[in-house]
């Protein structure tokens, strides 16, 4: 199980990690291109901003596993085992059913740029017409489409080509975290309930290096 975990987390500090490069990447290409060459990658600056989406939506997902968000526990480090737990309990709960409502969310946001049919019904009033329901043919403003993804325009798009890349793809980061960020509020709670852990929040590497530094300087002296 522990090798599994760390195989997961190593996927995900990678793609991490790959999206971080690609995004520091684009921009010092683009300065490179204003300022030495009089020119300007079009689609740079909004690739930019999508994979800063991910990077940052990802990380959230990320962060939630790892019990590296901030948060304040000073009334948790005061109270004893029992309720302690039932106190992570209810974070825990509270953080699972907003979790579940911004997957949602994000799903039916994302599905009608999909074109897919579980976005049929009840988000649009009676006698919408189906075509101002679908928006599978909506592009990014410069984002140019790479010809292996051309297969999508008949999936998504009845077939008309896209000369963009479809929001579709940027924006499927947002069921994508929502889904990793309610797993991991679940695991979360799985682990208060086997007793590994006993808050959401469980990381204090400011203390850590502030111990650290304290145990230098009295070595120093």
């Amino acid at each position: 199980m522990t090798t599994q975990a760390s195989f997961v987390d190593q996927i995900e500090e990678k793609l991490i990690a790959v999206i971080l490069g690609l995004m520091t990447a684009l921009t010092f290409a683009n300065v490179v291109a204003r300022y030495m060459f009089n020119s300007n990658i079009l689609w740079a600056l909004e690739m930019t901003v999508f994979l800063f989406a991910w990077l940052v939506l990802l990380g959230a997902a990320y962060a939630v596993k790892k019990g590296a968000h901030l948060g304040v526990d000073l009334i948790v480090n005061m109270l004893d085992r029992g309720p302690r737990k039932i106190m992570a309990l209810a974070a825990a709960a509270v953080c699972l059913g907003f979790a579940f409502l911004m997957m949602k969310g994000s799903w039916d946001y994302w599905a009608n740029f999909a074109n897919l049919p579980a976005t049929e019904g009840r988000w649009f009033p009676l006698g919408f017409e189906e075509k101002f329901r679908a928006k599978g043919w909506y592009e990014t403003n410069d984002i140019p489409m790479p010809g292996v993804l051309a297969w999508m325009k008949d999936v998504f798009n009845e077939g008309e080509s896209y000369e963009k890349i479809p929001r579709f793809l940027p924006y499927f980061v947002l069921p994508l975290s929502g889904a990793l960020i309610l797993v991991r509020f679940a695991q979360s709670i799985f682990a208060i309930l086997n007793g590994t852990m006993d808050r959401l929040v469980a990381s204090h590497e400011v203390e850590e290096e502030l111990a650290e530094l304290e145990a230098q300087n009295a070595e120093a002296k």
